[in-house]
């Protein structure tokens, strides 16, 4: 080793980012709001339907 040259001590760091999503969490969510949907559009349907005939 020659002394003249500065030896310099690198160190790299790596990093591994993973996206972690959970495929069960995001079908029940799924699920959950097709849910909501389908009370919603019940709903209206039956207002559409069955009250405002009435008026």
């Amino acid at each position: 080793m020659n002394g003249n040259t500065p030896h310099q001590n690198v160190e790299i760091e790596e990093r591994h980012v993973q996206k972690k999503s959970d495929s069960s969490q995001v079908l029940s969510t799924l699920i959950k709001y097709a849910a909501y949907l389908l009370i919603f559009f019940g709903a209206l349907y039956f207002l559409v339907k069955y009250v405002f005939p009435m008026f």
